[in-house]
């Protein structure tokens, strides 16, 4: 059974290293353009500029049906740019640059964190002093603190 996963386990590894590296994202929508593009253009036998001109308003399902595939091998093309760009690669796009625009700004960076567990370390043990030299427990039972587990 683990053994099927795995290709689906590696296409999800491929989806979040594509979902965050905007470079990767903005280089395989010009990679599958250009490939659709001169597909297109061998099977169809028209120019290079009408066929990168098929090929983004198919990706971008605008489908102004002034230029349309006649042969199956064109047609499948546009299945497979159509069904990846809907379905993968504009929503990938979409994410990134939304996940970019939301930003708490309340969140603490590592270092505002690390500072913070720090100081806590200290208040702990001055804590720890005091409640040692008053002879009694420092923390509440069911506390994270070493302290609750020894006072018990």
């Amino acid at each position: 059974m683990k053994a099927l996963l795995l290709p689906l386990k590696a296409i999800y590894r491929g989806l979040v290293f594509f979902a965050n590296s905007p470079r990767t994202l903005m280089l395989s929508y010009a990679l599958m353009i250009v490939a659709a593009a001169g597909l297109y253009s061998v099977f169809e036998d028209v120019g290079l500029g009408d066929s990168v001109w098929w090929a983004v308003v198919t990706a971008s399902t605008v489908g102004y049906g002034d230029i349309s595939p006649d042969t199956w091998q064109a047609r499948a093309i546009a299945v497979v740019l159509i069904s990846t760009m809907v379905l993968l690669v504009i929503p990938l796009i979409t994410a990134h640059f939304a996940s970019k625009l939301i930003v708490d700004t309340d969140a603490f960076r590592h270092d505002e964190q690390e500072e913070l567990k720090n100081n806590l370390r200290v208040v702990r043990r001055l804590l720890e002093e005091l409640a040692a030299r008053e002879g009694i427990a420092a923390t509440a039972a069911g506390s994270a603190s070493p302290l609750a587990e020894r006072s018990e």
